[in-house]
């Protein structure tokens, strides 16, 4: 089957925010009295538990930061007072983001081809489509789709399944690039779709699936 479109993952792939998120942590927990060398470490477990259980709809997306918030911060605060809280990392953490360099070219080549340019990913709409507009790759992109509009978030073969029905494609028809081997890389390829994973850091080496260290790469493999 001829590809018809290609699915790109936005934070971590197009957008790096993980550099964004440990330096914004440590200085608003150091503002609350937290300054032990393990606060990057351990901010980065308590926000993935408890967005995966958003992921898996057991949580809203606000409850989810408010849970990270009275966890991390060890406080039994009210809604209202989590979300201020939030606040102060999350101004922080946005100011910290930055476009990979190979994004665009590597979205404008897609393009190019004639394929759906796809941003696919587990984000918050709103906050997704925020930075998007931020980085201008909202003219870049055919459609944006996010685990909001899904029954669940990837690697749910639901999330897959679903996303390609909105796309109108068979798994044949699409491409899945991510930097999560298993969010991005091996959900998609449970459900038949063809993946390459973005190692940037060499970090999976000995797996056997495709994969490039930038996106500058993708033209010789899409």
């Amino acid at each position: 089957m001829t590809l018809k479109g290609v699915l790109f993952d936005l934070d971590g792939t197009l957008v790096e925010q993980e550099s964004a998120a440990a330096a914004a942590v440590v200085d608003w927990a150091a503002e609350h009295g937290i300054t032990d060398p393990d606060v990057s470490a351990r901010w980065a477990a308590v926000s993935d538990r408890h967005y995966m259980r958003y992921q898996r709809r057991e949580l809203t997306f606000a409850e989810q930061r408010r849970n990270r918030v009275r966890e991390f911060l060890g406080v039994d605060v009210s809604d209202e007072h989590a979300d201020e809280l939030f606040q102060g990392y999350l101004q922080r953490y946005e100011a910290g983001w930055t476009l990979f360099d190979d994004a665009v070219p590597a979205l404008r080549r897609v393009r190019a081809a004639g394929l759906a340019t796809v941003v696919f990913t587990n984000g918050n709409t709103d906050h997704q489509r925020f930075k998007l507009g931020r980085f201008g790759l909202s003219d870049e992109i055919d459609v944006l789709i996010s685990s909001e509009m899904l029954p669940a978030g990837k690697p749910d073969p639901r999330a897959f399944l679903h996303a390609l029905d909105l796309l109108q494609l068979t798994p044949s028809e699409a491409l899945m690039v991510g930097d999560s081997l298993e969010k991005d890389v091996r959900g998609a390829l449970a459900v038949g779709i063809d993946a390459v994973l973005v190692d940037r850091y060499d970090e999976h080496a000995d797996v056997e699936v495709r994969r490039i260290r930038s996106l500058h790469e993708l033209s010789g493999v899409s």
